[in-house]
């Protein structure tokens, strides 16, 4: 068998080309390595765009519903979903619905609705119709589409009062949505604060704060979101019912943060970085906060992440047990209470459609932390 080699002598100092995909990869920071990473996960990136939107609609909810929160219809109660159609006898119309009609069922006493499908109604864009005050601050009357002018544009259908499903659903989302990171930064507070205590003082501190988390992990998580929002006084103002929930949410959640949190500081303080920092005179609150938390913030964010769907779960738990949120703040828990006649819910199944954004969150949640957490894992 015959062996080449190279007759050119071999120069160690000599400096090797890099190409530009090398050198962005070999200079990134850490962060944009996260980054990097993240985007492999296609159905991360994707449901990180959608999350992106259904938070983005929350700043312009009354732009977005077509009708206001508590507009009433009496003519149209328990009135079944309009679809939009583009197709009126083969021709091309653009977005219409067509107008119902219905008769009182004087057997069953319940109101038929019947499609006219002689008319089609097209939906307005960009248009004026019910006035409304921009996050409760100025008057304003301009939304993305509206109904036919002597019309209705029921998309979702309506509930019992004859309210527009579409627009309360789109109003509940403002509550349900922020809830979840109300909630998940007083856990974060908490987890990162007392976590990081105990696994940097140790000793007493420790046995403490360790004790405490039991305690409170023993309890079932359902019977305790129930004690402590029963506890809620009756009388107090929505407003706070809702600062209320958010901090029960939180004081509940933190337990399993803190522990993450204590474990990795215990893993770090040994390291060389730390202990450096402590023979320079650094403070523990100084070694903690700038030297420990930020070498696994990404785990810390992945973990956020997560948590976030099980508040937005608790809230829409406990409003739909009635102890949690109440009218007049709408959210989807407070919604899905419509739902819980079984015998409406056969009639009207529409009434159940709150449910789908709840699993749409939670799911996209989930794959962005599956994302997060895969792409914080250098070894991945």
């Amino acid at each position: 068998m015959r062996r080449y080699v190279d007759p050119y002598p071999f120069d160690p100092e000599e400096e090797v080309p890099l190409t530009p995909e090398q050198e962005r990869l070999y200079t990134a920071s850490q962060w944009r390595l996260v980054w990097m990473r993240f985007r492999r996960h296609k159905l991360a990136v994707v449901s990180l765009v959608v999350l992106a939107l259904l938070y983005a609609s929350i700043v312009v909810t009354e732009v977005l519903a077509p009708y206001t929160l508590d507009s009433r219809h009496s003519s149209h109660v328990y009135a079944p979903p309009q679809p939009v159609h583009l197709f009126h006898e083969g021709a091309f119309v653009g977005p219409f619905v067509y107008p119902l009609a219905f008769e009182l069922n004087m057997e069953t006493m319940q109101r038929e609705y019947t499609v006219d499908r002689s008319e089609p109604q097209r939906l307005r864009w960009f248009c004026r119709g019910e006035p409304y005050r921009f996050w409760g601050t100025f008057e304003a009357d301009w939304h993305l589409f509206c109904p036919p002018e002597d019309g209705t544009a029921f998309l979702l259908g309506t509930d019992r009062l004859g309210r527009d499903m579409l627009s309360r659903i789109l109003h509940g989302a403002r509550i349900s949505l922020t809830i979840g990171l109300f909630g998940v930064a007083v856990s974060f507070v908490l987890g990162v604060t007392l976590g990081g205590l105990a696994g940097y003082v140790g000793g007493l501190v420790d046995g403490v704060i360790q004790r405490t988390i039991e305690i409170i992990r023993s309890f079932p998580v359902i019977p305790l979101w129930m004690a402590l929002s029963a506890a809620l006084p009756v009388s107090w103002d929505p407003l706070w019912i809702y600062f209320g929930i958010t901090i029960i949410l939180g004081l509940v959640d933190w337990p399993g943060l803190a522990r993450a949190v204590r474990g990795r500081i215990l893993s770090l303080r040994e390291e060389d970085f730390a202990q450096a920092a402590i023979f320079m005179g650094a403070r523990p609150r100084r070694v903690i906060g700038r030297h420990l938390i930020p070498s696994f913030a990404s785990h810390l964010i992945a973990s956020v992440t997560l948590a976030i769907p099980t508040m937005i779960l608790g809230e829409t738990a406990l409003s739909f047990l009635g102890l949690g949120l109440r009218p007049p703040i709408t959210s989807w828990g407070v919604l899905l209470t419509e739902a819980q006649n079984i015998n409406a819910v056969a009639l009207y199944p529409w009434l159940m459609l709150p449910v789908v954004p709840v699993i749409l969150v939670v799911l996209a949640f989930n794959f962005v932390g599956d994302g997060l957490r895969d792409a914080a894992d250098p070894y991945s």
